[in-house]
């Protein structure tokens, strides 16, 4: 691939600041990477270091370490973005891949909280702080699998099963069920995280699950052209809060909250923003999905 944009996902999916930023930096360290050989589940271990690091950074009360915290999460997002630009430019996408590839969000945000409930304690705050940690911890893992989700179902429509990462958990437990501890100890480890992360993602998308899985049985070739462009039509206008919920409206927060000295603006505006954001984002998308299921089942019948 010798041009950036045909590293995208798709245009639908991509927010301004990954177009204009975290896809050009991607994309000249994806280049780099194929030279040498690097595979994309390396850069997503590489970025684990990084995100992790950063968390650590932000725990000190020095505004210049900070700035090298918020620089190191900036790299670790980018190494995230280089790594599914190098899948899709060598043809190497694999279901451990997008695993790592959550894995490494994961570990980021986790070290930032710890690392900003130690610095809210030493700043006066009492123990209950964990608790808030542990609260926002939980909203933030149910939207940013959720919102995973209904992109990748948005791609799933545009583009087919080889555009998206679509996955259910029945399909992904009889995957589970047939390794072993003892032959497949890695694989089936990862696939005990990724089995659950599925499963959460599925908790609040019913109608959703319903409309895929009648797609895929009623057009297993290919969806038609009406069906694609209805729900595209429909559906891209929440394509902007999946991304809100994802990374780069977290990370603008973090470091704002960071550079400021009030780590718990993040927090406050996780627990309410971001959550008003998840429930609209939920119900007008099962609307969406409950919609286009009707239309389905009326052009068969």
């Amino acid at each position: 691939m010798n041009n950036v944009s045909q590293t995208y996902k798709s245009l639908d999916t991509e927010e301004f600041l990954d177009i204009h930023f975290y896809r050009k930096v991607g994309y000249l360290i994806a280049k780099a990477s194929e030279k040498a050989s690097i595979t994309p589940n390396t850069l997503t271990i590489i970025s684990i270091f990084w995100g992790v690091l950063a968390g650590h950074l932000f725990y000190y009360e020095n505004i210049w370490i900070n700035i090298v915290g918020i620089i190191s999460l900036v790299i670790a997002n980018s190494l995230d973005s280089a790594d599914g630009q190098l899948a899709r430019m060598t043809n190497n996408k694999t279901q451990l891949g997008r695993i790592l590839d959550g894995l490494a969000g994961n570990f980021w945000f986790v070290s930032i909280y710890i690392h900003f409930a130690l610095r809210l304690q030493n700043e006066g705050y009492g123990s209950w702080i964990w608790g808030f940690a542990a609260l926002t911890g939980f909203f933030h893992i149910f939207q940013a699998a959720v919102a995973d989700y209904y992109r990748n179902a948005h791609l799933f429509f545009i583009k087919g099963v080889s555009g998206s990462e679509f996955d259910n958990s029945t399909k992904v437990i009889e995957q589970y069920n047939q390794l072993t501890w003892k032959n497949d100890f890695i694989n089936k480890l990862f696939l005990a995280n990724y089995k659950n992360y599925v499963k959460q993602q599925e908790i609040l998308t019913k109608n959703l699950q319903r409309l895929v899985s009648t797609v895929k049985e009623l057009y297993p070739n290919q969806l038609p052209d009406w069906l694609i462009q209805s729900f595209r039509n429909d559906n891209k206008p929440l394509m902007k809060y999946t991304n809100i919920l994802t990374f780069n409206t977290r990370a603008i927060v973090i470091f704002i909250s960071v550079l400021t000295g009030h780590l718990i603006w993040y927090w406050i505006f996780e627990i309410t923003v971001l959550n008003l954001i998840f429930i609209y984002m939920v119900i007008r998308q099962e609307m969406i999905s409950k919609h286009h299921l009707t239309l389905v089942l009326n052009a068969k019948n």
